[in-house]
């Protein structure tokens, strides 16, 4: 079996050299632990990137996706298939969203979102989509047409036309800019890569205000912030807002790749037979496994989080009281926080990964903390023990 530093070689003289990974090889797997090829075990507090929303190796995914595998892996969408029904209708009676499409991520997610939005608008005559300074939407090209941050676009234009990027939670901006040809509004009502910081009760009062009178439709990215990780189902719950449109993933499949657009029902004419589809999307085996997260978060985990939550929230600001001039603020809500720190974030993370726990950085100057939803206040306690242990060193 190659060693770690081969397989490290291996890697770099294969892939395209996209990724900053972090200088471990994994072996193993569970619960919130990750267990590297040098036998180093690992408190996980970044959850595949607020995927694991039920850990790793969860016993009721495992089981789903064997009972599913026995059965069939792929049959494409011209078939009904009874665990993509299921799946639907457990999403249904949690969100009351009556119209869903299954994709296969996030970024799909988007993409399907603008297409439905543009179709709408061109049935109301409108053309022209708003997002938001600092947002994150994926990485194909409708998404990257949502954002501003030029890391992700340099080089890679031109973009899609009719698309405005205004600066997260101004108000006057947002007056500026709403008219009779807006068909659509994108927003994450709490921004992962855009540092973690949150939409303003004002802002979302005036955007509620302005869909009355221009109709337009409000598209809520919950890929991030959904599936409970705010201890809401949603994001957006905390607003007092219904969107027309939501765009769901990571989370969703519990570790497969699986995701979805919520339409209201005056959505669901808009698109005709054959106008979107998709090959993999609502795949049969992570359909199964979605079901079992769903089960999961219905059945109690939302009251789990939202204690264990304020739990994290209150040992944060304890940490901060600690450390003034490292930390300057805590954001976020629930299992989706980060620490602004006085300085570079990724170098709290390499402290961190000496100290066993694995985390991430946004934003250059936040960690961001997206732990699986699982985590008891044992698990609070020894990250807060690890992020102290590796705040002194600074």
């Amino acid at each position: 079996m190659d060693t770690r530093n081969e397989l490290i070689q291996i890697e770099n003289e294969r892939f395209l050299q996209t990724y900053s990974r972090l200088p471990i090889v994994i072996e193993n797997a569970k619960g919130c632990r990750i267990t590297d090829k040098d036998g180093n075990t690992y408190l996980d507090f970044l959850g595949g990137i607020a995927v694991n929303v039920l850990g790793h190796s969860h016993p009721k995914i495992l089981q789903a996706i064997n009972t599913q595998a026995q059965r069939y892996l792929h049959l494409s969408n011209y078939f009904y298939q009874d665990a993509q029904i299921e799946f639907a209708e457990k999403l249904y009676s949690i969100t009351k969203f009556p119209k869903i499409f299954l994709t296969n991520s996030g970024t799909e997610s988007i993409e399907g979102a603008l297409k439905l939005s543009r179709k709408w608008g061109s049935l109301n005559n409108k053309k022209e989509i708003l997002a938001f300074s600092n947002g994150f939407h994926g990485r194909t090209y409708g998404a990257l047409s949502l954002m501003d941050n030029p890391i992700y676009k340099n080089g890679m234009g031109p973009f899609l036309e009719n698309i405005k990027i205004i600066p997260y939670n101004s108000i006057e901006s947002l007056m500026e800019n709403i008219n009779l040809d807006v068909a659509a509004v994108f927003i994450e009502f709490i921004q992962g890569e855009g540092g973690i910081s949150s939409v303003s009760q004002d802002f979302i009062n005036l955007l509620i205000e302005l869909r009355k009178q221009n109709n337009f439709l409000i598209v809520a990215d919950e890929i991030q912030a959904g599936m409970g990780r705010t201890g809401k189902f949603f994001s957006f719950e905390h607003f007092g807002i219904t969107p027309d449109i939501v765009t769901l993933s990571k989370g969703l499949g519990g570790g497969l790749p699986l995701g979805a657009i919520l339409a209201q029902s005056h959505l669901a004419n808009v698109w005709e037979k054959s106008q979107h589809g998709t090959t993999f999307g609502g795949n049969a085996l992570s359909c199964a496994a979605g079901s079992v997260v769903l089960d999961e978060i219905s059945g109690g985990l939302l009251n789990d989080i939202q204690e264990n939550g304020s739990y994290l929230t209150k040992k944060l600001h304890d940490l901060k009281n600690k450390f003034p001039k490292l930390i300057l603020e805590i954001r976020g809500l629930g299992f989706m926080q980060g620490l602004v720190l006085s300085f570079e974030a990724k170098k709290l993370v390499e402290v961190l990964l000496q100290n066993k726990v694995i985390s991430n950085a946004t934003h250059t100057n936040v960690l961001r903390i997206v732990p699986p939803l699982i985590i008891s206040k044992n698990d609070i306690d020894e990250f807060i023990s690890a992020l102290n242990t590796s705040l002194v060193s600074f």
